[in-house]
């Protein structure tokens, strides 16, 4: 997980750079807006994801990402074969568009699709479940203080269905985190399957719960 900080010659955007899946990824943040900064939990998804294709093979498979953020995540898994819905909110979907076209051009079996996803809003009209279907989902510090966690749950129920894999990484930093993963329990089968003590990073595996006839 490699990384340096390497500001522009020539234009004042700087930019860091990443090495995933044989490639330096260059990431453009944008301080004033946290959505659009690169955090941790994206770095430990990465990386397992890299380090563990023998076991989940992303070639070809759907997978769609929740707060994609700076797009790290969308363009590691485009890199490994993915067909890859990248998704947030209006505000950051200029620098995620940007950050994923660019690193992407060339280097992916599938050009990724960067789209708005507000949580919990037009989600059958935009992602209706009869033709939209998903591998896996990726979602890398999703949880923080804001008042959406309900929504964030309806939305991670409505595009999984039985044979979707969750790949949820997450820093704990306030209570609401601890009590948003009891809630997320409820309906998904939650495993740890990475754990990072040091850094307070948790990487979940989940899945619905089976509804027993």
């Amino acid at each position: 997980m490699s990384r340096r900080f390497c500001p522009s010659i020539i234009t004042t955007v700087a930019w860091e750079g990443y090495h995933f899946a044989n490639y330096e990824i260059k990431i453009t943040e944008k301080n004033d807006c946290y959505g659009a900064v690169l955090w941790p939990s994206a770095l430990v998804l990465c990386y397992f994801l890299e380090t563990n294709q023998d076991k989940y093979n992303l070639k070809d498979k759907n997978v769609m990402e929740l707060g994609a953020g700076t797009g790290l995540v969308s363009i590691v898994t485009s890199m490994l074969g993915a067909k890859v819905t990248s998704t947030d909110l209006p505000d950051v979907l200029g620098n995620l568009h940007y950050n994923v076209s660019r690193n992407t051009k060339d280097r992916c079996r599938h050009t990724p699709r960067v789209t708005e996803l507000t949580w919990g809003k037009d989600l059958e009209k935009n992602f209706p479940r009869d033709s939209c279907h998903y591998d896996y989902i990726m979602a890398a510090d999703v949880v923080y203080s804001h008042p959406y966690l309900q929504e964030l749950l309806n939305t991670f129920q409505h595009l999984s269905q039985d044979d979707t894999v969750i790949f949820w990484a997450m820093r704990f930093r306030l209570d609401k985190e601890n009590k948003f993963v009891d809630l997320f329990q409820s309906l998904f089968d939650l495993e740890v399957i990475y754990n990072l003590p040091s850094l307070k990073i948790k990487l979940y595996k989940a899945m619905r719960k089976r509804i027993l006839s």
